[in-house]
């Protein structure tokens, strides 16, 4: 297993940041743990709230534990409730089950890690977060074709839309009164 050094994951996180300022985001906090599930680094921006720490960790350490983006464990949640309960009985760390986590993949597919956001909504946390995993030259699950997918076991989510861009439609027309 590769490991990811402390320059390598405050280069992420750097990137997360960048990726944050682009969308305009409230003030985020994000965590890096190694493959292991320790934590290999941790920033919050200022203006950040409390409890962010325990939020980041919960959600990466959920994406650790079910070899899953965060929000995929959400919804596992909601379809298995009591597999999801004992699963938390399981865990070593509590599991945060909210969209912002996601695992960080070397090229060939290997997990080496898993950052989570948190600060803005989950897509927006989620889009940052992917965001700081390929600018800084690693891959997420969405990086890999569907023969690859199955190889590595990678859930696929659907694609995250950003509440941020509002889709524009042509006016409605009413109809005229006659």
């Amino acid at each position: 297993m590769r490991a990811l050094s402390l320059e390598q994951a405050n280069d992420i996180i750097d990137a997360t940041f960048a990726a944050a300022e682009k969308h305009k985001c409230r003030p985020l906090s994000a965590i890096i743990l190694d493959a292991g599930g320790q934590v290999k680094a941790f920033q919050k921006q200022d203006g950040a709230s409390m409890l962010r720490f325990e939020i980041c960790h919960g959600k990466a350490y959920a994406s650790l534990a079910l070899g899953r983006a965060s929000r995929l464990v959400l919804e596992k949640a909601k379809e298995k409730p009591l597999f999801m309960q004992s699963a938390g009985e399981l865990a070593g760390h509590p599991m945060f089950l909210e969209g912002g986590g996601q695992l960080i993949r070397d090229n060939d597919g290997e997990v080496i890690g898993a950052i989570a956001t948190t600060g803005d909504t989950g897509e927006v946390d989620d889009l940052c977060a992917i965001a700081g995993i390929r600018n800084a030259g690693f891959k997420t699950d969405d990086d890999f074709d569907e023969s690859q997918m199955r190889r590595l076991n990678i859930k696929r989510a659907p694609p995250i839309k950003d509440p941020q861009k509002v889709e524009s439609k042509p006016p409605t027309r009413l109809p005229r009164r006659a």
